[in-house]
């Protein structure tokens, strides 16, 4: 009988070695812990971007191109870059600009490269890298109306009754709550290129936009009717002023190599010669 009692207590332990030893395998290294998400895109080959193909000439399509290489711009153009310096493939994810924000802090893809601006809300809802364009232009946020209304909105003082529309989820957003006393009524959408056409065609009065954007579609579209509010742009922190890459929140590995090679980006100026030439490729195709 204990011959027996001892032959299953071998079994049980055996069974327990067994089953211990199998816990927290999956994507861990060799000593049982658990890869940040760095380790994850270098094992696994690629790195995921998502973006919001609709915001030239940071991020835009190029009809003529298939795939991931109809994806084309600025930020675009960093995304290549920071996929050849993790020796990785890119992936690129295009989303509604909300559903960008919302993938980040669900933590389902590695990064969101779309124009993105520090606000209070993103820095506690995920890391954000440091900034990698300081261009005065690309700081500066201001309103758009039509030319027939330029005499009678010259700020946010004056959008009191007026229809203004903001792209969904973004800093203008929030310039829209914090700097605009009071409007007649808000529409959100999901791209701002949407909010020009409503603008244009009457269905709103005024959009609250970055300026270079703006004027990039009033150059390609010279019989939209639509003018940028001289003279007035809203204030923002130069603190947390530059375009920046979203990442997971709690991803400190990965943050910390995204800002490395953003230090040699704006080091080196190849941001400002990326926005300088997809400047002039938009405009190319009437964006």
């Amino acid at each position: 009988m204990k011959k027996y009692s001892k032959l299953i207590l071998m079994m049980l332990l055996v069974m327990t070695v067994g089953i211990l030893g199998g816990c927290g395998t999956k994507n861990t290294g060799a000593q049982g812990v658990e890869k940040n998400r760095l380790e994850k895109i270098l094992e696994r080959g690629y790195i995921e971007v998502a973006t919001e193909p609709y915001f030239a000439p940071y991020e835009f399509i190029d009809p003529s191109k298939k795939g991931n290489e109809q994806y084309v711009g600025s930020d675009m153009e960093l995304a290549k870059h920071i996929a050849k310096k993790l020796g990785v493939e890119l992936k690129v994810v295009p989303l509604e600009f909300s559903a960008v924000l919302g993938s980040i802090t669900e933590k389902k893809y590695d990064l969101a490269i779309s124009a993105l601006s520090y606000t209070p809300a993103r820095i506690g809802a995920m890391n954000m890298s440091k900034g990698y364009y300081f261009s005065e232009e690309s700081a500066g946020h201001g309103i758009l109306v039509r030319e027939e209304d330029l005499d009678k909105i010259k700020g946010p003082a004056d959008l009191s009754d007026k229809t203004v529309v903001v792209q969904s989820g973004s800093l203008q957003e929030l310039f829209l709550t914090e700097q605009v006393p009071k409007t007649k009524e808000v529409k959100r959408v999901s791209a701002t290129t949407d909010g020009f056409l409503m603008v244009q065609e009457k269905k709103a009065d005024a959009i609250i936009t970055m300026i270079p954007m703006a004027r990039l579609y009033i150059e390609a579209n010279k019989d939209c009717g639509l003018a940028i509010v001289e003279g007035f742009e809203f204030t923002q922190d130069e603190s947390t002023a530059g375009t920046r890459i979203g990442i997971p929140l709690g991803e400190d590995e990965l943050t910390d190599k995204i800002n490395e090679i953003i230090d040699e980006v704006v080091s080196d100026g190849l941001f400002e010669k990326w926005h300088i030439q997809y400047t002039d490729y938009a405009k190319s195709l009437g964006l």
